[in-house]
């Protein structure tokens, strides 16, 4: 299965390599290098991460690595990554 990323993942990933390699390009490439690993695995078990809690569709699932979650849609000959975004985990506090 072909593993396709699109243009707003793309857009996504360079301000997230931007803002990680202020700190240390090293780890901006370390961070991309990981992460297109984990990306290119999911030719193997697309079904493997959960759905996606952003869309009412069992196509759509979400990767999480490193904070970040990485949204998916699995077709029928291709998977297309969507999205990463960085995790939020807003609770309400009694």
């Amino acid at each position: 299965m072909q593993i396709v990323r699109s243009r707003g993942y793309l857009l996504d990933l360079q301000e997230i390599m931007e803002y990680i390699a202020k700190d240390s390009l090293e780890q901006a490439f370390k961070f991309e290098m990981d992460l297109d690993s984990k990306i290119n695995k999911l030719d193997y078990m697309p079904y493997k991460c959960r759905k996606s809690i952003y869309f009412d569709d069992k196509n759509i699932r979400d990767l999480i690595f490193k904070g970040y979650v990485v949204t998916y849609r699995i077709e029928s000959d291709k998977i297309m990554v969507i999205a990463i975004i960085k995790y939020r985990n807003y609770r309400e506090e009694s």
